[in-house]
This record gives C-alpha cells, sequence and structure tokens, in this order.
C-alpha cells in the first residue's frame, strides 16, 4: 500500500508539473516598445529660396552603413562566457563521463576528454574556423562549407570582427566558437568510452572536427543553407547536440557492445563524480546559451532565465519518471535529466519566453530518459554513456519545439519559426552526420584501428592505453 501510494503521489506531482507549463500565459515578454518617432527637421527651408545654378550643385555622396563600434560590455561577457563553455569540456565533462565508467577506464576517460580539447583547439585555429565562418569562393559550395580564407586565422587582426558579432574583437568570436568546436566532439567520447583505441580518438577527433562539425557549423550558422532556410538554432540544439549524439550512435553501432555488455556489472564508478560534473555543466551552459547572444544585453538575460527554468524542470521530470518505473530516485537520473534539460533548451534559449522554457525541459527531460533507458533497452545497442541517449533524442525535441514556442517578442528573427524548417533542418543533420561519420570510421578501422583487444579491454583503458592506474 505504501508503494501505491508513492506512485499515486509522484504521478499527481508530474501531472501538475505538466498542467502548471501548459497553462501559462502565452505571452511573457512585454510588448516591444513603439519605435521613437521621426526627429523633426531643426530648421524649416524658406519657399523662396531660389533655385542653385545647375553647375554649382554637387553629387550626393553615398550615404555609408556606420560600423558598429566594439563594446567593452559585449566583449567581457563574451570573454567570460568563453571561460565558462571551456570549463564544461575540462574538467565539467571529463568529471561527468568519468564517474559513469567502471574504475579501470576513469584514466582513459578523462584523458580523452582533455586531449579532444588540445586537438579541436589547433584543427580550429588551422582551419576550423575558416571552413565555418568565411565565405566561399564558390557559391554552391557555400552552402555547405566555408573558404580557407581565414585558415591559420589569416586575416584576423586587432582591428576585425565578424559580422556575426560586430561588437566584439574577432579573435575573441573565435576563441568563443573554439569551445563549441571542443565540447562536441568531447561529447561523442560517450558513446565510445571503455573500448576504443585512444589513436583512435585523436584521428577521428581531426576528421570528423574538419568534415562534420565544420560544415555543419557553417550550414546553420555561417552563412550555408540551413540557416538560409529558416532553421532556428539560438546556441548548438542542431550543430552542437543532434550533430554529436547521432555521430554518437554511429560510433556506438560501428565499435559494438563492450565485453560483458548486459552480463557484468557495469554501474558507474563514482556518482560525486558525476554530480560534479554535471554541476560544472550546468554552470558552465550559462556561457553556452546566454553567451550566443555575443552581447550583454536583454537577449543574453532571457537565455540564462530560460537555461535555468528548463534545466531544473527537466531534472524534476526525470527524476519522477524513474521515481514511478524504478520506486526510486537515483543522483544519475537527477544529473542527466539536468543534463537533458540543457541540451533541450540550447536551441530554443534566445527564441522561447519562460513559459516555453518550462515546457521545453519537461519535455526535454522526459525525452531524455526515453531515449537512454527505454530506447537503448529496446534496440539493444551500447551507447555508454548515452551520448545518443540524452544529447541527440532531447536534442532533437529541443530543435523541433523551437519552431512551436518561438516568441517574436523575445527575438524578432522567431517571426519566421515553423515546425517544418526545424524538421528540415534536424533530418539534414542526422542524413549529413551519420553518413559522414560511418565513413570516417570505416578510414580510422583501416588505418590505426578502432577498438581495443578483448584482453586490453578486460585490463581496462588506464592501464592498456595510458600505463596508469587509480591508487586507493
Amino acid at each position: 500500500m505504501k508503494r501505491t501510494g508513492n506512485n499515486k503521489l509522484t504521478g499527481l506531482a508530474l501531472a501538475a508539473l505538466l498542467a502548471s507549463a501548459m497553462l501559462a500565459p502565452a505571452a511573457f515578454a512585454q510588448d516591444a516598445a513603439p519605435p521613437p518617432p521621426a526627429a523633426e527637421a531643426a530648421a524649416s527651408m524658406p519657399d523662396t529660396a531660389p533655385a542653385p545654378a545647375p553647375e554649382a550643385v554637387a553629387p550626393a555622396a553615398p550615404a555609408e552603413e556606420a560600423k558598429p563600434a566594439l563594446d567593452t560590455g559585449d566583449t567581457a561577457w563574451v570573454l567570460t562566457s568563453t571561460a565558462l563553455v571551456l570549463m564544461m569540456t575540462i574538467p565539467g565533462l571529463a568529471l561527468f563521463y568519468s564517474g559513469m565508467v567502471r574504475r579501470k577506464n576513469v584514466i582513459g576517460t578523462v584523458a580523452q576528454s582533455f586531449a579532444i580539447t588540445c586537438v579541436a583547439s589547433v584543427i580550429w585555429m588551422v582551419a576550423g574556423y575558416s571552413l565555418a565562418f568565411s565565405a566561399n569562393g564558390s557559391e554552391g559550395l557555400n552552402a555547405v562549407i566555408g573558404g580557407l580564407g581565414n585558415a591559420f586565422l589569416k586575416g584576423v587582426t586587432m582591428e576585425s570582427t565578424n559580422s556575426l558579432a560586430a561588437t566584439i574583437p574577432e579573435s575573441v568570436f573565435v576563441m568563443f566558437q573554439m569551445t563549441f568546436a571542443i565540447i562536441t566532439p568531447a561529447l561523442i567520447a560517450g558513446a565510445y568510452a571503455e573500448r576504443i583505441k585512444f589513436s583512435a580518438v585523436l584521428v577521428f577527433t581531426v576528421l570528423w572536427s574538419l568534415l562534420v562539425y565544420a560544415p555543419i557549423a557553417h550550414s546553420v550558422w555561417g552563412g550555408g543553407f540551413l540557416g538560409g532556410a529558416g532553421v532556428l538554432d539560438f546556441a548548438g540544439g542542431t550543430v552542437v547536440h543532434i550533430n554529436a549524439g547521432v555521430a554518437g550512435l554511429v560510433c556506438a553501432l560501428v565499435l559494438g557492445r563492450r565485453k560483458g555488455y548486459g552480463s557484468d556489472n557495469m554501474a558507474p564508478h563514482n556518482l560525486v563524480l558525476t554530480m560534479i560534473g554535471a554541476s560544472l555543466l550546468w554552470v558552465g551552459w550559462f556561457g553556452f546559451n546566454a553567451g550566443s547572444a555575443v552581447a550583454s544585453n536583454a537577449l543574453a538575460g532571457v537565455a540564462m532565465l530560460n537555461t535555468q527554468v528548463a534545466t531544473a524542470a527537466a531534472a524534476i521530470a526525470w527524476m519522477l519518471i524513474e521515481w514511478v518505473e524504478r520506486k526510486k530516485p537515483g543522483m544519475l537520473g537527477l544529473a542527466s535529466g539536468a543534463v537533458a534539460g540543457l541540451v533541450a533548451i540550447t536551441p530554443a534559449a534566445g527564441f522561447v519566453n519562460p513559459q516555453g522554457a518550462l515546457i521545453v525541459g519537461l519535455a526535454g527531460g522526459a525525452a531524455g530518459y526515453f531515449g537512454a533507458v527505454w530506447l537503448k533497452r529496446m534496440l539493444k545497442y551500447d551507447d555508454s554513456l548515452d551520448a545518443f541517449g540524452v544529447h541527440g533524442v532531447a536534442g532533437i525535441v529541443g530543435a523541433l519545439l523551437t519552431g512551436l514556442l518561438a516568441d517574436p517578442a523575445v527575438n524578432s528573427l522567431g517571426e519566421g519559426a515553423s515546425l517544418l524548417k526545424q524538421v528540415y533542418g534536424v533530418g539534414a543533420t542526422i542524413i549529413y552526420t551519420a553518413i559522414a561519420t560511418f565513413i570516417l570510421l570505416m578510414v580510422v578501422k583501416y588505418t590505426v584501428g578502432l577498438r581495443v583487444s578483448d584482453e586490453a579491454e578486460v585490463e581496462g583503458l588506464d592501464m592498456s592505453q595510458h600505463g596508469e592506474a587509480l591508487h586507493d
């Protein structure tokens, strides 16, 4: 009787949360202030003024559009956001993942995050930034990939700016976007954890950063076909999370299941590390989402607020579903639910109002649970740390809800939002990422090899790949 009572209470609590989200006022933001009236003329021209002689009339000079001045407030905020997003990978994601693996793979897992940070940083400087955010000389190619005009950051000077962030130095924009290019391949590591060669991680990261991440980033943010079609992605729901999640699923399928999967005890090594990592991800995500306003303004403020609301709602949704199904709420579920909420709100953070963010969070938490628990159980694939289950599935849900809940009062770009446009963006990303990732994995497999030997896997990646081990 007591267990039945708990189930009823948790079910009622979840129903109440869903009801409050759906009944919230549709419009949160204040109506946009009317534009200021046009300035009156300083003086009137006398009606009787004689007409000037034709030869005295000088041709009017074309008006030049004033270049936006650099803003110290915007620059300071994006600098801060850059540090926050870098913290998401090291140490945030490294700790989050390392707590979920077995003890013999902890060092190998954190080494992957740290090494990916190093490799992706250099690749971004050499060619990634240029391929993602510069124009391609071919109009056809520019729809999917940038050019190499900014390779090795050529043209990035003390005075230069990027048109996407005209009030901050281009060097700051380069660095901010670099942190996104770092965390995306690092997220994929959750799918191939505990069984991949370290050399394979390095080679795959180089190839994937150039041939998958850069084209998707350009297509959505850099002037490519998805952004041109009206696909909305405020901070990386498509570029980062769907991209990484789908790539992770392909990795999990190609590498196959871990030795002993389904029979051996593969419980997390240390959930305290996972909780600390999730907390660092949560805090760092304010730089991820609010920083994507690339300005210190009201849009950054609402993106930050939406991030907090959605994350908390998703953690609660996951906890309640788990409480009903497993009879006990777990710390891993709370942490995973929070990350699912962070993922889901990422594309919508600067487009929805807080009522919309609540809906996105509740849906994202439920979607993450479905992907990480039910879907994986049904299809029996080994997505070790739920890169696809959380980032892929919750990312898809968040991207689609952006098309339904975008509020033009929050961001004028939401005026043309639609579900169909978002479906187009999600579908194109899934197809390209899945095919390209599979091809790159085949290249790695037949060069340096993908998977460690059975003996090395049983021994653990810490010793077999790095010659190091944890000690009490």
